[in-house]
């Protein structure tokens, strides 16, 4: 292990942990020192292999434990944060759990926008307020890191319950920024088209890949799950001290081009 890590001593939940973009995220902090719940509806991985807690446990120094959360539920989004406390209790909370869509607007059900936005924006809020009273109560300052989206800064046709509830996580990080100062900090991330199990699932084609990426993305690629779990780990450490209600874009530079 490093000897300057930069989540020494830190206390981790992560939403949606098990797979994508959440695994990454809590793999890399486990190597810079933090402990780590992964707060998931599922424990095994959709990429295959080890599930995430054990995978830390096996190849790093950090302790994790995996809990049973669908965030939609309140009591669940609770029990994780509070799942923390055998490890100290929370200093670093990532709302990273979420669900997307590709759906005409004309054809969104009341159930399917109500399922969008109770995953997306309610579980975000409830994981925010749970983890910011147990840092609070607990007289511990600490990071809160909310996972958007490009989706989040501009409108997708096919998406638009999908950019409401990332759009939403957006304001909500800096209205949260500004009631939970100065003993947290609230950050949001926003990745672009990431490879992950989930976006393979059928967002571009698979005999067009490469000409898509080229065509569509200034870097040339999609981006992968360390490039938002490097800018996550940014924002949750003491590099980013003085960071607070900013959003943060990872997507090869497409919002800024296109």
């Amino acid at each position: 292990m490093a000897d300057s890590e930069l989540l020494e001593g830190e206390v981790a939940v992560v939403t949606g942990g098990a797979s994508g973009n959440g695994r990454e995220i809590a793999l890399t902090f486990a190597e810079e020192g933090a402990d780590v719940v992964v707060a998931d509806v599922n424990e095994s991985p959709r990429e295959g292999g080890v599930e995430t807690h054990r995978r830390i446990r096996e190849e790093t120094d950090a302790s994790a434990i995996h809990v049973d959360c669908d965030v939609s539920d309140v009591d669940d989004v609770y029990a994780a944060v509070e799942a923390a406390e055998e490890f100290g209790g929370v200093t670093v909370m990532v709302n990273n759990a979420g669900i997307t869509e590709s759906r005409s607007f004309l054809e969104t059900t009341e159930d399917e926008y109500d399922t969008m936005m109770d995953v997306n924006a309610k579980g975000t809020f409830f994981g925010s307020q749970a983890a910011a009273k147990s840092m609070l109560d607990g007289g511990r300052e600490g990071s809160i890191v909310n996972i958007s989206s490009t989706s989040g800064l501009r409108g997708r046709a096919d998406g638009v319950s999908y950019c409401t509830s990332k759009g939403g996580i957006r304001l909500m990080t800096y209205a949260l920024a500004d009631a939970l100062a100065p003993d947290i900090r609230v950050n949001a991330v926003h990745p672009g088209f990431t490879d992950t199990a989930m976006t393979r699932g059928g967002f571009v084609d698979p005999d067009s890949r490469a000409e898509f990426f080229e065509k569509e993305m200034p870097l040339g690629r999609p981006g992968q799950p360390n490039d938002t779990a490097n800018a996550v780990l940014y924002l949750a450490s003491d590099l980013a001290s003085f960071v607070t209600g900013h959003s943060l874009v990872v997507d090869g530079g497409v919002t800024a081009t296109k």
